[in-house]
């Protein structure tokens, strides 16, 4: 079992930055695939960025060029810059790890608002 520890979220003003962090309990070097997810009220759970292990990421359209995911493995830790928030990105944050095709892990969730 394979705890993920997220943090980072708060309220910020549009055009603002926040990092997620998100945290393991075990070593991410061996992950296949890394994520970051998210889900706005009244709204289904969205992927928002991924990170393979060969270091290839991934974007979804609306934060391409905004947000950038990054790996810290000597931390265990995967990140989530987001930059020149929108109040369209408010929603909780969520982290999701896989090790080969059977473990997959999430995170709580780390609420972010964006709002003036």
């Amino acid at each position: 079992q394979v705890q993920l520890v997220e943090s980072g979220g708060g309220l910020v003003q549009p055009g603002g930055s926040l990092r997620l962090s998100c945290a393991a309990s075990r070593s991410i070097f061996s992950a296949n695939y890394m994520g970051w997810y998210r889900q706005a009220p009244g709204k289904q759970r969205e992927w928002v960025a991924a990170r393979a292990s060969g270091g290839f990421t991934n974007y979804e359209g609306s934060v391409k060029g905004r947000f950038t995911i990054s790996v810290d493995n000597a931390k265990d830790t995967v990140y989530l810059q987001m930059n020149s928030l929108k109040p369209e990105d408010t929603a909780v944050y969520y982290c999701n790890l896989r090790y080969g095709r059977r473990e997959e892990y999430w995170g709580q969730g780390t609420q972010v608002t964006v709002s003036s």
